[in-house]
């Protein structure tokens, strides 16, 4: 019987200590969590709705397609599309990063349905592709890309996957 009865504490004893465990590694994870979402959150802007261009005219349904090539600094590109049934000039436009990272467009008309590339190392624009002359890449997995017009509204977002 003695034998019996320590084999049932040494259970109890076990069942407590996988307790004690699950409670303490929760907590602990818990915790990292915590931490991790305080001091490494980034704010992802909510869904705009089209915005207008002036009354009368259409909205503007600009979109960024994708990036391609991503941390290759000679294919690094983002795509950027006039999704709208009319012309969108670009000028004076802005695209910025995490880092704050900014391009600002040159004068460029972007007509329905068209995209251009924004290529992030050095050459020579044209209609289809500008060059943002960096030395780096800038764009990486998680990173949010957000496209600004001349009054700094946002226009459209992209999350690099």
């Amino acid at each position: 019987m003695c034998y019996h009865s320590g084999r049932m504490n040494s259970r109890r004893r076990l069942v407590y200590y996988l307790l004690i465990n699950v409670f303490v590694s929760a907590l602990v994870a818990g915790s990292i969590i915590f931490y991790y979402d305080r001091n490494h959150h980034v704010e992802c802007p909510a869904a705009l709705a089209p915005a207008t261009v002036a009354p009368g005219t259409n909205t503007i349904q600009v979109s960024m397609v994708g990036v391609v090539g991503a941390g290759n600094l000679s294919d690094e590109r983002i795509i950027i599309q006039n999704n709208g049934a009319q012309e969108l000039d670009l000028t004076g436009w802005s695209l910025t990063d995490n880092q704050g990272n900014s391009y600002t467009f040159p004068k460029l008309t972007l007509f329905p349905g068209v995209k251009v590339n924004l290529h992030t190392n050095a050459g020579q624009d044209t209609p289809s592709d500008l060059y943002w002359s960096r030395s780096a890449p800038v764009w990486s997995s998680g990173e949010l890309a957000a496209l600004y017009d001349t009054q700094n509204i946002a226009r459209a977002f992209y999350r690099i996957p």
